[in-house]
């Protein structure tokens, strides 16, 4: 089952229309010239991490639940071993972004990802 928006439109999985999310963020940061390359690096993070979670989720409705508690928690170890990995990148790619931006821009960046599915 998939959350909801508070519009009642379905928010799907949060690697979905992760192009559509760049693009949104790109416009409404109104990146510029001189900021193209480290956004692009981060751009890319954002891709890489959305192909990752769509894998992870793939395999995990492939191979289902671990039956025994043991197997449960080595999965649940895993996934957050990949997400910190997943952070980790993401992190590196906003940093120099970051930088690069006016005052407005990290402004206006910190509120459109402050939720947990900001970024993607």
């Amino acid at each position: 089952m998939r959350p909801m928006m508070a519009g009642g439109g379905a928010m799907g999985m949060p690697y979905e229309h992760v192009e559509g999310r760049i693009a949104y963020l790109k416009a409404e940061m109104k990146i510029t010239e001189v900021q193209a390359a480290p956004w692009n690096t981060f751009a890319d993070a954002m891709r890489a991490d959305a192909a990752a979670m769509k894998a992870m989720h793939g395999r995990m409705t492939k191979d289902g639940m671990a039956a025994t508690l043991p197997n449960r928690l080595a999965a649940q170890q895993k996934m957050m071993t990949a997400h910190i990995g997943r952070l980790e990148r993401m992190e590196a790619a906003a940093k120099p972004l970051y930088a690069a931006l006016s005052a407005e821009q990290r402004k206006l960046l910190d509120q459109m990802t402050a939720s947990p599915m900001g970024m993607m």
